[in-house]
């Protein structure tokens, strides 16, 4: 079993606080790993070390910053396997999809590093003579960064890399349910050289070292990737220094399927969506409105695909998805499949945990028909391989009930009609909708929520820029001088 020290101002270090979290894997329900339940002090500490560099690394070209973006990047190719199997045996992901997971974050670093020489400010024109308006782009200070568990190395990656190219130091806190990946990072990057303290990651719960990064003077940022809740919770402990917060708060992605859609695409792509990770990502298809002329031939060919899909040990890695994450979410979801049943969905598979499982938390693929929009399995973000499917007569229908949300996150279309596809990129109130394939983002593209799905944004340009404040100078001169 491993455990994991703090790592503050470039040393792992013991925390001040004697207590561990113990990370299970949920295939087999075993402890695989020890973190410290870090203190307020561990995070004060570590803030002290990421606010002292700060200046220091500001200053350095963001051409130098991106050559350890690569060098980071390097480190992870060279070791994609090692930490895929982290990954699978911590977060349940299959191994093959870890794979990518960390493939994918090598290839995320070198592109923001590409960035080095790319992002700008800006010369104005001025109402005065002999005067130039200078917008100067410049780092916000010290990042905390609070990650999921969902996409535990991704996230790393994804916040870390804009934040130190600009200029940022951070702080970072991983998911206490997925945190050994992160601490695994942290050890093969120790030997890059980068400055002591531009990088610290701590570990402990959300209400104690999640609360100070949030709260902390010295803190100019918050970023934060979690529920609606966590959000709520974090918003509130940065208002009284007014610290920038930059949150992603999970969705609830409707999947508009018209009636000259492509069928069987369309049941095979909101399928994939709904299984990969287990149904654990934000922007997963999460609900279906089919055309009522369709509806009985879409049933039967999503009900198909996901009757199809095999569950399994995330490390043999010969089944389409594994287990949910814990006992708990495994509870939450079964209850909320109960209760649709009950108010008169009808499960046309899966439905329930397997009969006979050897350990871990697995939940069948389950399509539930005859769902009626103000049922909690349509209204609720469901965070498991479950799809609830509602009916409608028309795209007005569709769009009004897609949109009746709290969430903005992620949306998709069906349909062969460009008129519809217009209308739809128009009205539909998300941040993203893919039309005619599943929901994945690109890490050029931009990932942000509407409503309380949250704030800011990531990936692409608009994601670096999530990181920089504007100065801006207006200069004069004395043309006489001349």
């Amino acid at each position: 079993m491993k455990e994991y020290k703090q790592y503050i101002d470039g040393k792992f270090i013991e925390s001040t606080s004697d207590n561990f979290i113990e990370v299970l894997n949920p295939a087999t329900e075993k402890v695989i790993g020890k973190i410290p339940a870090g203190s307020i002090e561990d995070a004060q500490k570590a803030i002290e070390a990421a606010d002292r560099i700060q200046k220091e690394w500001a200053n350095f070209a963001s051409i130098e910053r991106a050559r350890y973006l690569k060098a980071m990047s390097k480190k992870i190719k060279n070791n994609v396997d090692y930490l895929a199997r982290i990954v699978a045996k911590e977060q349940g992901k299959m191994l093959s999809a870890a794979k990518n997971e960390v493939s994918f974050s090598a290839e995320y670093l070198e592109y923001i590093a590409g960035w080095a020489r790319k992002y700008e400010g800006e010369i104005l024109p001025s109402d005065r003579r002999n005067e130039n308006i200078f917008i100067y782009k410049k780092p916000l200070g010290v990042v905390a960064d609070i990650l999921p568990w969902n996409y535990p190395f991704l996230l790393i990656i994804r916040k870390a890399a804009p934040a130190l190219l600009t200029g940022n130091t951070i702080v970072m806190k991983p998911s206490s349910k997925t945190p050994m990946c992160a601490f695994e990072f942290i050890k093969l990057i120790d030997d890059l050289d980068l400055p002591d303290g531009v990088f610290n990651l701590i570990s402990g719960s959300g209400s104690v070292v999640g609360s100070e990064l949030s709260s902390n003077s010295k803190v100019s940022m918050v970023s934060c990737t979690g529920s609606i809740k966590a959000g709520q919770r974090i918003m509130k402990s940065a208002a009284e220094n007014i610290n920038k917060v930059s949150l992603e708060l999970g969705g609830n992605a409707p999947a508009i399927v018209m009636d000259d859609a492509d069928l069987k695409l369309a049941a095979q792509k909101i399928c994939d969506s709904r299984i990969n990770n287990t149904g654990q990502s934000c922007n997963a298809a999460e609900r279906v409105y089919v055309h009522n002329d369709v509806a009985r031939e879409f049933n039967k060919l999503l009900s198909q695909a996901m009757n199809k899909t095999t569950y399994g040990n995330p490390l043999e890695d010969n089944s389409d998805m594994g287990p949910l994450i814990s006992k708990d979410a495994l509870e939450d979801i079964d209850s909320l499949v109960k209760k649709a049943i009950e108010q008169g969905a009808k499960a046309t598979t899966g439905g329930k945990p397997p009969d006979n499982p050897d350990n871990g938390f697995y939940y069948e693929p389950t399509v539930l028909i005859n769902c009626k929009q103000d049922m909690e399995v349509v209204q609720k973000e469901i965070f498991g391989p479950v799809i609830p499917v509602v009916t409608v007569k028309n795209l007005d229908e569709a769009i009004e009930m897609a949109n009746d949300s709290e969430y903005g996150l992620s949306s998709s279309l069906y349909t062969q009609n460009l008129d519809v596809t217009l209308r739809v990129s128009n009205e539909l109130e998300y941040g993203e909708t893919y039309v005619n394939r599943e929901n994945l983002e690109a890490l050029q593209g931009h990932h942000s929520g509407w409503k309380k799905s949250g704030i800011g944004g990531e990936d692409g340009k608009h994601g670096l820029e999530e990181y920089l404040q504007t100065r801006v100078v207006y200069m004069e001169y004395d043309q006489e001088k001349n």
